[in-house]
C-alpha cells in the first residue's frame, strides 16, 4: 500500500514538471555540469516544495517591474498556459543545475535567442527589450533570493550565511551567461540590488491580472492539491512586506502558528515519495 502511494505521488509530480507530449524525462544529475555536485545549488534546487514556493515568490516580485511585466504580457502565452510556462522554467533550472555543460549551454543559448526577439513599448511609450542586462538582473536576483529564501525557511533553517553567500555566487554563473548585469555575488549584494531597483517598480491592472493567475491557477490532480495550495501560500509568505503591500495581499495563512510547519511536513511527504521504497 505504501509503495503504491509513493509511486502514485511521485508519478504525479514527475508529470507536473515533464511534458509527456514532448516525451520529456527528469533531468539526470551529472557531475560535469556548470555548478558541480558539491554546490549549494544542488541541495537547494532538489527540493520540489521549496522550489515551487520560491518560484511563486520570484514571479510575484518579477511582475512588479513594468518592463519585465510587459515582455511577459506582450510576448508569451503565460495567461493561457501558466502550467506550461512554469514547467519550462523549472526544466531550465534543472538543466542548468544538474545537466552536463553542453546541455546547460544549449539551454542558455535557447533562452538568449528568445530574449533577442522580445521587444516592445510600455503603454506610456517607454521601450523595453528582454535582453536588457538590467531587466535580466532583476529577474535573476529575484529568483535567486526567492529560491534561497524558501530553502532557508522551509528546509534548512540553520543554513549558514557562508552557504547562503555561496549559493548566490553559484547562481551568478548562470546570471552572467544569460546576460544579466549587475550580478550579485553575495546575499548582501543581492538585497542591495533589489533595494536599488525598487524605485522602478509599480502596479497596474496588468500586474494585478498576472498576480491573480499566479495565485489562482487551474487545480492540479487531486493528489497534488494540498501541495498546490500550501506552496502558493508559502510563496506569498516569502515576499518582503513592501512587495506584499504593493500586490495588496493580506498576510498569508502561513504566518499563523502551524502554517509553516504544515508546509515543512508536506515537503517531507514529497521527499518520502521520491525515496527508494524499502
Amino acid at each position: 500500500m505504501m509503495n503504491s502511494l509513493r509511486r502514485r505521488l511521485a508519478g504525479e509530480i514527475v508529470a507536473l514538471f515533464n511534458d509527456p507530449a514532448r516525451d520529456e524525462r527528469p533531468i539526470m544529475r551529472r557531475p560535469d555540469g556548470l555548478l558541480g555536485s558539491d554546490s549549494v545549488a544542488w541541495r537547494v534546487h532538489g527540493d520540489v516544495v521549496s522550489m515551487m514556493a520560491g518560484g511563486v515568490s520570484g514571479l510575484l516580485l518579477q511582475m512588479l517591474h513594468p518592463r519585465v511585466l510587459a515582455g511577459v504580457w506582450d510576448h508569451s502565452d503565460f495567461r493561457k498556459d501558466l502550467t506550461g510556462r512554469l514547467r519550462r522554467t523549472a526544466r531550465f533550472i534543472a538543466v542548468t543545475t544538474y545537466g552536463g555543460r553542453e546541455e546547460a549551454g544549449a539551454a542558455i543559448a535557447r533562452v538568449r535567442a528568445i530574449h533577442g526577439h522580445v521587444r516592445g513599448t510600455l503603454p506610456d511609450g517607454t521601450p523595453y527589450a528582454a535582453d536588457d542586462p538590467e531587466l535580466l538582473a532583476w529577474v535573476h536576483v529575484t529568483e535567486t533570493v526567492s529560491f534561497l529564501g524558501a530553502w532557508h525557511r522551509l528546509v534548512e533553517p540553520r543554513l549558514s550565511r557562508v552557504d547562503q553567500d555561496r549559493y548566490v555566487a553559484e547562481m551568478a554563473e548562470i546570471g552572467r551567461r544569460l546576460g544579466a548585469d549587475p550580478v550579485p555575488e553575495s546575499l548582501g549584494e543581492a538585497h542591495a540590488l533589489i533595494a536599488a531597483m525598487r524605485p522602478q517598480l509599480g502596479v497596474d491592472a496588468r500586474t494585478r491580472e498576472v498576480a491573480g493567475l499566479i495565485l489562482n491557477p487551474p487545480p492540479l490532480a487531486p493528489a497534488l492539491r494540498p501541495f498546490q495550495r500550501l506552496t502558493l501560500d508559502a510563496g506569498v509568505d516569502l515576499l518582503p512586506d513592501w512587495a506584499r503591500r504593493m500586490h495588496a495581499l493580506p498576510p498569508p495563512a502561513l504566518t499563523r502558528p502551524g502554517g509553516r510547519a504544515a508546509t515543512m511536513a508536506l515537503a517531507g511527504v514529497v521527499r518520502w515519495a521520491f525515496a527508494r521504497p524499502a
